[in-house]
């Protein structure tokens, strides 16, 4: 078979310039921005959530919750041009990151990012832009973040069976992220129940929250074994995704924190044996659950201790260190309302704490690497891996 190249008559003249080497090439900027950037947003909304609801009342708190809230609304509206400029000029990325379970199971965070904006909204927000201002922001995005939460839940688990290849052993806290996000939704949903018509309206809500609350627990119950099972007998995970672990918190805080919210709302909503039922289970459930998340902790930071002494440097996983233990903070917060016992105001401090210091370091670490461009650069390729190549087929 003859070429095309091969029926090219030598032309002559000086010889063409040849073409830009590597060293020249420019990767446009938001080639590689992956929808786990969304976890700033969530990180950052938590800390000024979680800070609004600690017990005591040390003068200006509120105010800096306030405006940590308002930082991530910005982040927010900055990701959403951001991302949509994404899916506009590199589509192909776009995809390619549908079709890679590492990064596919990310698209859950959109869902929380939209989710924690909002309830701030209604929490924090109203202080500075008025309840019916935050009532509509929240509105939108709850209602925004429950519709991609509930479809993220089903499509990844989806790609992930039918479209992508997993081997066996490679099971990942990751994949918890888009079953975590329709809890986010029953956590948050009870905000709005008040804001309600009275009567069937507002049960509906409050049922639908309910049964995302189930949704979420039952799709982690099957889930975490997995990964606890792949854990113990597969060894560390590497070291860029050891941070992950701390995820796992994620269900557990936000369950607890979830049934206490239900049991806030539900008197005056439900039938009397229906809402004293929700603040019984607010106990019974929380407790024995926030016992294994403060166990999952310890685990998760041994893990991490021995990744930083190995040589564990930073990447957008150490986001993972945020929002999940937010979610603890918020669940301890709700033990203490529903028991009145002063050990859980004082776990909650001390989450909360640990929660600042995190966040802080993410927030100084992220701000570093993108100035110096690093973070938003593509994948390294592997040390003696050929550079890519194109060619001409015709």
């Amino acid at each position: 078979m003859v070429t095309a190249a091969q029926h090219r008559s030598p032309v002559p003249g000086p010889a063409p310039s040849p073409p830009a080497g590597p060293a020249v090439r420019r990767v446009p900027a938001l080639r590689h921005l992956g929808p786990n950037w969304y976890a700033c947003v969530m990180g950052t909304a938590i800390v000024g959530t979680a800070g609004a609801a600690l017990p005591g009342h040390m003068p200006g708190l509120r105010t800096v919750c306030t405006a940590v809230w308002a930082l991530s609304l910005l982040l927010l509206a900055v990701l959403l041009i951001a991302r949509s400029l994404h899916w506009r000029h590199h589509r192909d990325q776009a995809r390619a990151h549908l079709l890679d379970p590492a990064a596919a199971p990310f698209y859950g965070c959109l869902s929380m990012a939209l989710l924690a904006v909002g309830g701030g909204a209604l929490a924090l927000g109203r202080d500075w832009i008025g309840t019916s201002a935050a009532l509509a922001l929240d509105t939108v995005l709850f209602t925004a973040g429950t519709v991609i939460g509930l479809t993220a839940a089903v499509a990844v688990p989806y790609l992930m069976a039918v479209r992508h290849r997993i081997e066996p052993g490679r099971a990942s806290p990751v994949w918890l992220l888009p079953l975590v996000a329709p809890m986010v939704s029953a956590a948050v949903g009870p905000l709005l129940v008040p804001h309600l018509p009275a009567g069937e309206p507002r049960q509906t809500l409050l049922l639908a929250c309910v049964a995302m609350f189930g949704v979420s627990l039952f799709a982690t119950l099957v889930t975490l074994p997995v990964i606890f099972g792949r854990l113990l007998t597969g060894g560390p995970l590497p070291l860029a995704l050891t941070p992950s672990l701390f995820l796992v918190l994620g269900p557990l805080g936000q369950s607890t924190t979830a049934v206490g919210k239900f049991a806030d709302v539900a008197p005056g909503v439900l039938p009397g044996p229906y809402a004293e039922g929700f603040s019984v289970f607010a106990v019974l459930y929380g407790v024995p659950v926030t016992g294994f998340a403060l166990m999952w902790l310890a685990l998760a930071a041994a893990h991490v201790v021995r990744a930083l002494r190995v040589g564990m440097g930073f990447s957008m996983t150490w986001w993972s260190f945020t929002f999940p233990v937010g979610t603890c903070v918020t669940g301890a917060e709700t033990l203490a309302r529903e028991t009145g016992l002063v050990v859980y105001d004082g776990l909650a401090v001390a989450l909360y704490a640990l929660l600042v210091a995190a966040w802080a370091v993410a927030a100084v670490r992220t701000v570093r690497g993108l100035l110096s461009g690093v973070l938003l650069a593509g994948p390294r390729p592997a040390p003696g891996a050929p550079r890519p190549v194109t060619a001409r087929t015709t």
